[in-house]
């Protein structure tokens, strides 16, 4: 994963003008002339656009790149479904496309393409038909990257609660991975391996920043547990606990006064003492300091 992650890097850096600028634009402008045709003409009128395994063996090699263009809604009512999800798609895939740069924006996608594509004709060879239409999980997959990329951004959900994206991502795995087992159970292989494959892509793009981010993670973990690690807050709590058992929060290691008996006494630590010894400013500068 690591070298495949590092070519992706190293082509992106090398073929700057590779890709299509604004890719998302036509991908969603794909979608919505498809949509119409399917609410004005039926969706037979578009059939001829889908991956189906048969016909691309015939020649209609057209159909190994026009799938990406079923929005996967169909009617009048599913209209508002539609432009939440091709606005949301946009937003991302040219967030993406300002942060990575055309050239590994653009690779991010047609790989994901070309992996549905091959797994479409895996699956055609092995069971003589497979069916895909539209790049559902490829477009939801781009959720994930930029969760990755931006991970305390805040969406605003039904329009009114802020809901930070890295938590909104595991929403999107938890719909993954129910897609891949009621696939299963249905005995779709095909519908269960998309998913996958779609996941798989973002890993091989993001295969760094997730070790590196399981790594930071673990020596946190480490950093935590050590002994040498002071807990601030639970230090406090204990200062606190043994200040309200003692009733004073400062004495004096020469007087015993104390700062609830003299709460105007001003008390200090001495430095040159070893350990912490507190005294009042009567006898900060006049005491025989401790040589524990």
């Amino acid at each position: 994963m690591k070298k495949l992650n590092r070519a992706v890097d190293r082509f992106a850096y090398s073929h700057p003008n590779f890709g299509i600028p604004n890719l998302m634009m036509y991908v969603v402008v794909g979608n919505v002339i498809v949509y119409l045709l399917t609410v004005f003409a039926g969706y037979g009128a578009v059939s001829f656009l889908t991956f189906d395994w048969h016909a691309v063996t015939r020649g209609e090699i057209w159909r190994l790149v026009t799938f990406i263009f079923f929005p996967g809604y169909y009617s009048l009512n599913q209209a508002i479904w539609l432009v939440f999800f091709l606005h949301l798609y946009y937003m991302i895939g040219t967030t993406l496309e300002r942060e990575w740069g055309t050239a590994k924006f653009s690779l991010y996608y047609i790989s994901g393409v070309v992996l549905t594509v091959v797994v479409g004709a895996v699956m055609g060879l092995v069971s003589g038909s497979a069916r895909i239409a539209g790049a559902h999980y490829i477009n939801l997959s781009m959720f994930f990257a930029f969760a990755m990329l931006y991970p305390d951004t805040r969406f605003l959900i039904f329009f009114i609660i802020p809901v930070k994206v890295k938590w909104l991502a595991w929403i999107d795995a938890a719909y993954f991975a129910l897609q891949v087992l009621l696939s299963l159970l249905g005995g779709n292989l095909l519908g269960a391996l998309l998913p996958v494959i779609a996941i798989l892509n973002f890993i091989v793009f993001f295969w760094t920043n997730i070790t590196d981010e399981i790594a930071w993670r673990r020596g946190w973990a480490k950093h935590q547990t050590s002994h040498q690690t002071i807990q601030f807050k639970a230090a406090a709590r204990q200062q606190k606990k043994r200040e309200e058992e003692r009733g004073y929060r400062h004495k004096c290691a020469v007087c015993g006064r104390t700062d609830t008996e003299w709460p105007d006494l001003e008390f200090r630590y001495c430095s040159r003492c070893q350990g912490y010894h507190c005294f009042c400013q009567e006898h900060i500068f006049n005491h025989v300091h401790f040589n524990e």
